[in-house]
């Protein structure tokens, strides 16, 4: 039995319609109810990032408003934004009510 090699024209399509689609940042918003440690613990456990990685996007988040915390494809983003939209209150804050917010922006390029 032999397989089949694809040809030319279909691996340059392919190319194409990676090159195509378009990419989304998953941007996670400050607010003044969530803790450093559940920010790194949230990012630890749902973008599978090292704590050094989470600390990064905790301080940056904190010092500007915002931080991009995952680039991919817009199923994905949405999907990922949704995790941190359910990941729930942080139980160190007393006042907090709830999960951090997320928004997605199309990525530059």
């Amino acid at each position: 039995m032999s397989l089949a090699t694809p040809s030319r024209s279909t691996e340059s399509r392919e190319e194409e319609k990676q090159e195509l689609t378009p990419l989304w940042n998953v941007v996670l918003l400050d607010d003044d109810q969530h803790t450093y440690d559940y920010v790194i613990e949230m990012l630890c456990r749902l973008f599978v990032k090292t704590v050094e990685e989470a600390y990064r996007n905790a301080v940056e988040v904190d010092a500007t408003g915002r931080t991009i915390v995952m680039t991919c494809e817009k199923e994905a983003a949405e999907f990922a934004r949704d995790q941190i939209h359910g990941y729930g209150a942080d139980w160190r804050m007393p006042k907090c009510k709830g999960s951090m917010s997320a928004i997605l922006e199309k990525a530059a390029g």
